[in-house]
C-alpha cells in the first residue's frame, strides 16, 4: 500500500489510505438488550439493597457485577412506567397517567414510536415476554403492531398465575392470539425467553423485554418456593416464594445467554415497576416513605440496575435518573435512527453509567396517576403537589404551602420533615420549575381533561 501511494496522486492516495482505515477500524458493538421488569416488587425485597429475608442470589450477583442505580426513578403504578419505557416520554405527553383496564377503549397512543419499533428498524429481533399492560382493545393496540417480532404472555395484570385468567376470561396470548396452557406464568415466560435466546438469528442482535407478572397480586406460587421461608409466615412468606421464583427465572435466562455465547455482549437492565404495595405487610420499601400509588419515594423510587461486563464498571450510582431515559440510551447503542416526530424526554445516561457523569437532567418529573398530582427532583431537592390521597382544595388548609411538602433527601430520605415552610425560596424555586415542566400536559388518555393544577409557593 505504501509503495502504491507514493506513485498516486495526493487525493487519490488520501482517499485510498482513509479506506483502508476504515475496514481495519472495528465496528461499534450493538449488544443484545435484556429488560428485565419486575411487577410490585417492593424496594428491600432483593438483597442487593439490603434485604435479610428474603434471598435473590441471581439477581444480586448481576447486580453486584454492574451499576447499582440508587436513585431510580419510575411511575406509581403498572401502565404509566411501561409507557415511559416504550416511549421514553413522560406520562404528561403520552396520556398515560393510570392503569390501561381490560377492554378499555385506549392504550399507548399510536403516533408513539416505540423503544422496539426502533430497534427493528435498526436491525434488531424483537420480543415480548411477559406483561404488556398498555391496550389491546384494537389489534393496532397489541404488542405484535407495537414493534415485537414476538409476544407471548399476557395484555394486564392480576391474572391467575396458574390458570393464567383474570376473572372468568382467559389471559394469555402468543403472537397476540390466545394461547390456552397450563403452568406457573413466572415459569412459563422464564422457558419463553429461552427459548429465544436459544433460536435468536446469528446475524441479528435481540431485544428481548422480559416484564415479569410477579410478585403483583393473587398472590400465588408453587409451594416449593416459599418452603425455603419457614420462619416467614401469611403473605410475607408467599412474597417471598414469588421473589424466589422470579429470582430462578432471571437465574435462568441469564443460563441461556451464557450457553449460546451471549452474555458478553448483552446488556442487562432491571427495575420494579413501581414501589411495593402495603409496605410493611406485603413488601418492604425501608426506609423510602410509603408505597406504590403515591409519589413518596417508597411508590416510584425503585431497586434497579445496569449490567454489561467489560463496559458498565461496577459501581453504585447516586445520581437520579429516570425510566424514560432508557430509550434514548438504549437507541445510541443500538444505531438506531434518533430521528421522530414526538420528542423523548429521556437524555442519554451511558456516561452515567459508565464514567461517574453526573445525571443529566436538571429536573425530573414524578407524575403521579392524575394530573394535578406531581413531584419535582432537583438535586438532592423533592416538592410534592398534593401527595396526599385527598386534594389540598378539599382541605381545611388555605395556607401559602397547603398541598406542598418539601423535602431534602439527602438528609431526610423517608421524607418524614416538610419543609415547604421554612424554606420559601426553595420551595418557589421547585414550584416554578413544576410549573413549567407541567405546562404542555395533555389530559389523561383514557379519563377526563383536567388540568393539571398550580400551586402558588410562598413569597
Amino acid at each position: 500500500m505504501k509503495a502504491l501511494l507514493t506513485i498516486l496522486p495526493l487525493s487519490l492516495a488520501a482517499c485510498l489510505m482513509a479506506h483502508a482505515q476504515a475496514e481495519s477500524t472495528p465496528k461499534p458493538v450493538r449488544p443484545n438488550i435484556v429488560c428485565f421488569l419486575v411487577d410490585d416488587l417492593g424496594h428491600t425485597d432483593v438483597g442487593f439493597t439490603g434485604s435479610k429475608e428474603i434471598r435473590t442470589p441471581h439477581i444480586d450477583k448481576l447486580a453486584k457485577g454492574g451499576a447499582i442505580l440508587d436513585s431510580f426513578y419510575v411511575q406509581p403504578v403498572c401502565s404509566p412506567t411501561r409507557s415511559c419505557l416504550m416511549t421514553g416520554r413522560y406520562v404528561t405527553h403520552t396520556g398515560v397517567y393510570s392503569i390501561v383496564t381490560p377492554g378499555a377503549s385506549w392504550g399507548l397512543p399510536l403516533e408513539e414510536r416505540t423503544l422496539p419499533q426502533a430497534l427493528r428498524e435498526a436491525g434488531y429481533t424483537t420480543a415480548i415476554t411477559g406483561k404488556w399492560h398498555l391496550g389491546e382493545f384494537k389489534p393496532e393496540y397489541q404488542p405484535t403492531h407495537r414493534g415485537f417480532d414476538h409476544q407471548y404472555g399476557h395484555f394486564f395484570g392480576a391474572i391467575d398465575y396458574f390458570k393464567h385468567t383474570r376473572g372468568a376470561k382467559s389471559d394469555w396470548y402468543r403472537d397476540d392470539k390466545p394461547l390456552a396452557e397450563e403452568g406457573y406464568s413466572t415459569e412459563l415466560v422464564a422457558k419463553e425467553a429461552c427459548r429465544l435466546i436459544r433460536e435468536k438469528p446469528a446475524d441479528k442482535p435481540l431485544f428481548l423485554y422480559v416484564p415479569f407478572n410477579g410478585v403483583h397480586a393473587p398472590h400465588q406460587v408453587p409451594e416449593s418456593y416459599p418452603a425455603a421461608y419457614p420462619g416467614l409466615t401469611g403473605v410475607r412468606r408467599t412474597i417471598a416464594g414469588m421473589v424466589s421464583s422470579v429470582d430462578a427465572a432471571i437465574g435462568q435466562i441469564v443460563a441461556a445467554l451464557e450457553e449460546k455465547g451471549l452474555r458478553d455482549n448483552t446488556i442487562i437492565l432491571f427495575s420494579s415497576d413501581n414501589g411495593g404495595p402495603s409496605p410493611g405487610k406485603v413488601t418492604m420499601n425501608t426506609p423510602l416513605r410509603a408505597g406504590k400509588g403515591t409519589i413518596y419515594e417508597g411508590g416510584i423510587r425503585v431497586c434497579a440496575f445496569a449490567n454489561w461486563p467489560g463496559h458498565i464498571p461496577v459501581a453504585t450510582i447516586k445520581e437520579p435518573i429516570h425510566a424514560i431515559d432508557w430509550y434514548p440510551t438504549l437507541l445510541k447503542l443500538a444505531g438506531a435512527s434518533p430521528e421522530q416526530k414526538l420528542k423523548p424526554d429521556g437524555l442519554d445516561i451511558w456516561p452515567v453509567l459508565t464514567s461517574g457523569a453526573k445525571s443529566p437532567h436538571d429536573a425530573i418529573l414524578l407524575m403521579g396517576t392524575k394530573p394535578g398530582r406531581a413531584a419535582i427532583r432537583m438535586g438532592d431537592w423533592k416538592l410534592l403537589r398534593d401527595p396526599s390521597e385527598v386534594d389540598a382544595e378539599e382541605s381545611d388548609d388555605r395556607s401559602a404551602t397547603a398541598g406542598l411538602e418539601l423535602y431534602n433527601l439527602a438528609d431526610d430520605i423517608s421524607e418524614t420533615r416538610n419543609l415547604a415552610a421554612s424554606n420559601p425560596e426553595k420551595l418557589k424555586e421547585l414550584n416554578t420549575c413544576l410549573d413549567e415542566l407541567l405546562k404542555d400536559a395533555v389530559p389523561p388518555g383514557g379519563g377526563s381533561a383536567t388540568k393539571p393544577g398550580k400551586k402558588k409557593a410562598a413569597n
